[in-house]
């Protein structure tokens, strides 16, 4: 499914031109609107790319609104990079868990609600890809905006300052959201809408138990050093990627030496 362009009754996406091996197609900006208000909160604004953040701005106007506030899953650039660009052009203040990227807003915390113009976002914690990540569930769609704890296309990597038992925690606890309430769809940070949410953070719970597994056998295997157990795990990985498999190796390895499953001196460059 296409997004750009697309989306629920008061979610609609524009998708910025920042493809890559960690951006997928690009970075999904969305924009959340009760239908008919004037007020619209906008999600991830995305890198400083002026054509991008210009067109978001723009295309709010041209729906005869406003943007009340931006609201940011996470810190990492290609999701807030052009937040102060962005506040500049629409006056709107910027909302996050990290102080560093607030502008001219309060933070973000578990439980939030933000209410514009009759529309209510949740704000949820889902900390692991990095410490300060956050979801954002808007009821009245029954979605969840998954920031990188989720992404349309393939697994996320755990970032230097995240935390794969921190991770496995939120996935869980998405897991539970969406069985507890009337959640049909995903809205990630990267990739198409996911729209059977209960089979893809199953699938994302599973898969990451396996690499546990795989990297626990590998080690038992004899594989001591990074390479060596990115090697044995990772079977023909395209070098594109490799910087991602190592740093979800590296995660994973922390995780399993927390819970004593191999040995402190493992995983060496």
């Amino acid at each position: 499914m296409r997004i750009d362009g697309s989306g629920t009754l008061r979610a609609s996406c524009v998708l910025c031109p920042n493809p890559g091996p960690m951006t997928l197609d690009g970075t999904n900006t969305w924009m959340l609107r009760e239908p008919g208000a004037r007020g619209v909160i906008v999600v991830d604004p995305g890198p400083h790319d002026e054509r991008h953040l210009e067109r978001v701005a723009r295309t709010v106007q041209e729906q005869g609104a406003q943007v009340a506030v931006t609201l940011l899953t996470h810190r990492h650039f290609d999701h807030c990079e052009g937040s102060r660009y962005f506040s500049e052009l629409t006056g709107a203040p910027v909302r996050a868990v990290a102080p560093e990227q607030r502008i001219g807003g309060e933070g973000l915390a578990d439980g939030d609600v933000i209410e514009v113009d009759g529309l209510e976002v949740r704000v949820v914690a889902t900390p692991g890809h990095t410490s300060d990540s956050v979801s954002f569930h808007l009821p009245a769609d029954g979605v969840v905006l998954t920031g990188d704890t989720v992404l349309g296309t393939g697994t996320t990597v755990i970032a230097e300052d995240g935390d794969l038992g921190d991770y496995m925690d939120s996935l869980h606890r998405l897991r539970g959201l969406v069985r507890g309430t009337e959640v049909r769809a995903l809205l990630p940070g990267h990739g198409p809408i996911c729209t059977e949410p209960l089979v893809k953070l199953t699938g994302y719970i599973d898969h990451r138990e396996e690499r546990l597994a795989q990297i626990t056998d590998a080690v038992a295997a004899g594989a001591r050093t990074l390479p060596e157990i990115v090697t044995r795990v990772y079977v023909g990985i395209d070098e594109a990627v490799l910087p991602a498999a190592r740093a979800s190796v590296r995660a994973q390895l922390r995780h399993l030496v927390k819970r004593g499953d191999v040995p402190a001196d493992v995983g060496g460059e």
